[in-house]
């Protein structure tokens, strides 16, 4: 009979898998537990049950059955019993001796037993290290090839014999052996992919987790901007309103009191009063100029595409200058300091273009995108030259350098280019936040 190929067993992968990949990986691991404790019982079974075939006796049997069992009983304390004892290194050698010695007996009982085969070529992959698996392997095959050619039933020993033993040998280790060594090896490539498997599932959770840790940071990031923005704000319009309004109402009133005790010169009088409906238009102006930088109602009542459309059909109206509105994307609404942001620089970019720019042509584009809004200002007229760190036009309240901070404070960022001749562009990135994240 030929020596039969076998797969070495291997632990458990851990780890999360797929539901199918660990279906499979439990029933690899099932089947593989149960050919290493188990296979060296099947050997011993085939041979007891094909036996009779060739020997009945009452003695025979008295000789053989003893050893059958205690085979048996030496698989069943190193295997199954306790697996550990034939995976320690120094007593994996001693089993598979053991093995082999009783195999060889019971060969020569019965060449049935060679069928012990099985159990030979996988516990010398399982259980032996570096060339010992050889070794354990070429023995396991010359036994196999002794019960081939009649095992104990040879009655004569001859040169021709052998060499047959010799090349059957040969032929049971390349095979059975071959066989056993492949197998061994899928097994562990098997087992390394379901590990990389695992590593790369761990991988992607962590990264999964990272990137959900970075969101909600972004997110916490920006209220945090939105909050300081805030502040500022409430900071801005404290200081201009005791810097400005505060002090205008003062010398109003210390004029509207000087001209009541001016009864009797009426030219102090109207002199007083004159001063004091003056300081109120300027007190008026501030006060314009300073909540100009709260939310417009034109937001309250449309979205910021429509907003921003109609804000800018009355500009061209007034200004005389040609505009061509533009919205790309799927528009959708954002938090509200973000769409305050955006309607405030087209509105200021639209003013600046009207008061500087003598531009015949302009266009306007809010494109929304995945992650960022963007809106461009583009005019065709006369540009100007850049001045690194120039600060807000004296007579607009809001020039580039005002919207630039005012869009860096939602964290979004803000362009402008420009060449004398050849128009201006300006540009304002924010990042595409719906409203209903807070």
């Amino acid at each position: 009979m030929s020596g039969a190929a076998v797969t070495q067993g291997c632990g458990p992968a851990t780890g999360p898998l797929s539901g199918t990949e660990e279906e499979l990986d439990a029933r690899e691991r099932r089947f593989d537990s149960f050919m290493e404790r188990y296979v060296p019982y099947l050997g011993l079974a085939i041979g007891t049950a094909l036996t009779p075939v060739i020997a009945s006796t009452a003695g025979y049997w008295l000789v053989t059955s003893p050893l059958v069992l205690v085979a048996a009983a030496w698989s069943y304390v190193f295997v199954t019993r306790r697996p550990t004892l034939a995976s320690d290194p120094r007593l994996g050698p001693v089993y598979v001796a053991g093995l082999l010695v009783m195999m060889a007996v019971l060969v020569y009982q019965s060449p049935f037993y060679g069928f012990q085969a099985l159990a030979g070529y996988m516990h010398s992959f399982a259980y032996l290290r570096g060339h010992w698996r050889w070794v354990g392997v070429v023995a396991t095959a010359a036994l196999a090839g002794y019960s081939q050619l009649g095992g104990g039933l040879i009655t004569e020993i001859s040169l021709g014999l052998m060499a047959g033993l010799l090349a059957i040998t040969l032929v049971n280790s390349l095979v059975a052996g071959g066989f056993t060594y492949f197998g061994t090896l899928s097994t562990q490539q098997s087992h390394r992919r379901r590990e990389i498997i695992v590593a790369l599932n761990e991988t992607n959770r962590r990264l999964s987790e990272s990137l959900e840790e970075n969101a909600a940071l972004h997110v916490q990031l920006l209220a945090q901007a939105r909050e300081a923005g805030m502040l500022d704000e409430r900071a801005r319009l404290a200081r201009e309103i005791h810097d400005t309004i505060a002090q205008g109402l003062t010398g109003i009133v210390t004029q509207l009191e000087a001209a009541g005790a001016a009864d009797d010169d009426p030219a102090v009088r109207r002199r007083h009063i004159s001063t004091a409906s003056a300081l109120a238009r300027e007190s008026l102006t501030e006060a314009r100029r300073s909540v100009d930088a709260l939310a417009p109602g034109q937001l309250v009542e449309a979205q910021l595409p429509d907003a921003i459309a109609e804000m800018g059909k009355k500009w061209a109206e007034t200004a005389g200058v040609e505009l061509t509105v533009d919205t790309t994307g799927e528009p959708r609404p954002l938090l509200p300091d973000l769409e305050v942001t955006l309607f405030r620089v087209a509105q200021e970019a639209l003013a600046n273009v009207g008061k500087h720019a003598s531009a015949t042509r302009t266009g306007l584009t809010l494109s929304y995108m995945d992650d960022v809004v963007v809106l461009d200002v583009r005019d065709d007229g006369r540009g100007f030259v850049l001045r690194p760190g120039a600060k807000p036009d004296a007579g607009s309240g809001f020039g580039l350098a005002a919207m630039e901070q005012r869009v860096r404070r939602v964290s979004g960022t803000f362009t402008v280019e420009s060449t004398p001749g050849e128009g201006a562009a300006v540009s304002a990135s924010v990042p595409a936040i719906p409203a209903e994240v807070r």
